[in-house]
């Protein structure tokens, strides 16, 4: 009862922080199933279960307050699909958690990289997105690492529509969302298919979604009301964070060095906002 307690609250912090930054759901659930012992493939399969749920309330919240632009989403939301299914096949039969320490390097320096973007401008972003033609790979690729890593089409698909200046960080985020629907359901119907319903812890899926569906249309909302240089800033340092603790775990680094990493990414942040904010009250 506790156990799923937990799962549940986990699910509400995972939605928040996934809705309104775009990213992070599947990374933070799964790591704490993970830690409940499940397996990489069970685990995996229950946050995407889940989210098809919490994604289709995201995606309408998403919609309702207009982040969605949807040029972009067509353009990956069928890849997205493709690669979802096929990553998730996969992971039913082979343990692909080497490639994790690879993918959490390459997003740790776009996190970096849109740090320095919005430390030096406002983020006056125009939507062009509907031209770019590596969307669809980008689509493919981000289906794909979400369903072997348990997580992954946030920091990949958002990380890399923000870094770009396709989309305002708003526009990336809600995009990104409300196509995770797709993806999730994609991702789903190929762990049934590998693993069989019966292998598929049910109430974890049910206690992820209860917490995901009560934070979704708050997250929606947030995104909303945020500053769009404070917003692309705040999912800069949230890449670095997840993936600096990513990469610690990978490669044994002692505890001790881990928390002192986290806590010198968490305090550069803070501070950056903090200045930021300040610079802003200035010219105005």
């Amino acid at each position: 009862m506790w156990t799923l307690l937990l799962v549940s609250v986990a699910g509400f912090v995972a939605q928040l922080i996934d809705g309104s930054m775009g990213m992070a759901f599947g990374v933070s659930a799964t790591s704490l199933l993970l830690l409940l012992a499940y397996n990489p493939a069970a685990a995996s399969a229950i946050v995407h279960l889940a989210e098809v749920a919490t994604s289709a309330v995201s995606g309408v919240s998403h919609i309702r307050f207009g982040n969605v632009h949807w040029p972009t989403f067509a353009k990956i939301a069928i890849p997205g699909a493709v690669g979802g299914f096929i990553g998730a096949m996969l992971l039913s039969n082979l343990d692909l958690s080497a490639a994790r320490p690879w993918t959490s390097a390459i997003l740790l320096v776009l996190g970096v990289v849109i740090i320095a973007k919005f430390v030096r401008v406002r983020a006056e972003i125009s939507a062009r997105s509907g031209r770019k033609r590596w969307l669809v790979p980008l689509g493919l690729v981000g289906g794909f690492v979400d369903a072997t890593g348990g997580g992954g089409w946030g920091p990949v698909v958002t990380t890399s529509l923000t870094v770009s200046s396709v989309l305002q960080p708003r526009k990336a985020i809600g995009t990104t969302n409300t196509a995770e629907f797709v993806v999730s359901l994609s991702a789903s119907i190929g762990f049934l298919l590998g693993l069989g319903s019966s292998a598929i812890p049910w109430d974890a899926v049910l206690a992820l979604i209860i917490g995901g569906i009560l934070a979704a249309p708050l997250a929606a909302w947030l995104v909303t009301k945020i500053h769009q240089q404070i917003l692309g800033l705040v999912v800069g340092f949230l890449i670095v964070l997840l993936n600096t603790r990513q990469l610690s775990v990978s490669f044994d680094v002692p505890w001790g060095v881990l928390w002192t990493l986290l806590a010198l990414v968490a305090v550069a942040g803070v501070v950056t906002v903090v200045t930021i904010v300040k610079k802003g009250k200035r010219r105005t």
